[in-house]
């Protein structure tokens, strides 16, 4: 097996030379007491990855078990100011045609750019295909360089520090944590907590996961809470410091279903279902209502220890665009950790017709297995 403390680094180029300027040095301290193995091509890349297969399977025929749970990979992605790196959309690719190619790893990504655009929406992009491919992200996986790092303008404030100081030391905190998550011991967890916006007697999405649930039921403790319209205020925008004191009760300023039952349901569970039905491209509002609302409650507490799963159901595509949103807003932004293939995504428009799909069985069993083995392996 590989050493478990190398990390691979997949920093993919478009043309030869050594990493310059100011990523350089962030990868620099970054790295730093680590072994990193440098990919800077996705054939490389695809090269490492599929030997890599090799000898986890290799291992597992001899009976031997990995030191740790998952082995650590970071994504490093150069932007430049037009946010196209040619590489990238090679590795991108690699990524989309094979899916298994990043099996036991868990990852995480540092997004470089020299504008103020494109770093965020490359860098989902890049965690979606990822973990199609059956790559882990930890919580809050990315740290992104804008090009005047005025996204670090709060972080360095309180680090008491300046914006670029403050971005390398972000970088070395995330691979810290890269490194912890992936040689972490974890033990059984049995609390699922399943949110969703949608009428029960119309809806394919919740259709998928009773069917999923099914094969869960006997051994988890499922709580399914419903924020259909009428029952959830959208965040308003309060002072920080009044979102901090209710936050620190465990509440909010506007109470309701969200400080009564959210909250808590939220802090009990090991793991985050979200049901998502996709009409417009975008969650639904009361979803998108539930993230903003949870600010309050993550002034407090941090979600690294708890998985987000989601089924999302399109009515005609795009169901990549709204697990896309789910992965910024809840994985990058709240730190719920992104098991290996988090979504189970299907297409399908009128009443019933989710369960009538060739093949669906058997991706929902998959799908249903997947939280099994994330929550008690």
């Amino acid at each position: 097996m590989r050493d478990p403390q190398r990390v691979a680094v997949v920093c993919p180029r478009e043309g030869p030379g050594d990493i310059s300027g100011r990523l350089a040095e962030v990868l620099r301290e970054a790295l730093e007491g680590t072994e990193p193995v440098f990919l800077t091509t996705a054939e490389e890349a695809g090269n490492y990855f599929r030997e890599a297969q090799n000898d986890f399977r290799e291992a597992q025929t001899a009976g031997e078990h990995p030191a740790v749970h998952f082995h650590p990979v970071l994504f490093v992605i150069a932007l430049g100011k037009t946010g196209v790196n040619l590489e990238y959309m090679r590795l991108l690719r690699l990524l989309r045609e094979e899916q298994t190619l990043l099996d036991g790893y868990a990852g995480g990504v540092i997004t470089d750019g020299e504008s103020e655009l494109y770093t965020k929406a490359v860098s989902r992009e890049l965690v979606f295909a990822a973990n199609q491919a059956g790559c882990a992200f930890i919580g809050r996986p990315l740290v992104e360089g804008t090009g005047t790092l005025s996204n670090f303008f709060v972080t360095a404030q309180i680090l008491d520090t300046d914006e670029e100081i403050a971005y390398r030391r972000s970088a070395a905190d995330l691979v810290q944590r890269l490194f912890a998550f992936c040689s972490e011991e974890r033990k059984p967890k049995r609390k699922i907590l399943v949110l969703h916006a949608s009428i029960r007697r119309t809806s394919n999405t919740l259709a998928v996961w009773d069917k999923a649930e099914e094969y869960l039921r006997d051994d988890f403790e499922i709580r399914t809470l419903s924020l259909q319209n009428g029952t959830l205020y959208d965040c308003a925008g309060c002072p920080y410091h009044t979102c901090l004191h209710f936050g620190e009760q465990g509440s909010c300023f506007y109470g309701g279903i969200m400080a009564e039952e959210v909250y808590p349901a939220v802090r009990e569970a090991d793991a985050l279902v979200m049901l998502c039905a996709n009409y417009n491209d975008a969650l639904a509002a009361n979803l998108t209502a539930f993230i903003n609302r949870l600010t309050a409650l993550f002034r407090q507490v941090r979600f690294y220890d708890k998985a987000l799963f989601a089924v999302v159901v399109s009515g005609y595509s795009g169901g990549d665009i709204v697990a896309e949103q789910l992965i910024a807003a809840l994985n990058m932004n709240k730190s719920f950790w992104l098991p290996p293939r988090f979504a189970i995504l299907e297409t399908a428009n009128n009443a019933g017709q989710a369960m009538t799909l060739p093949g669906i069985g058997e991706r929902i069993r998959s799908f249903a297995e997947n939280i099994r083995r994330t929550l008690t392996e």
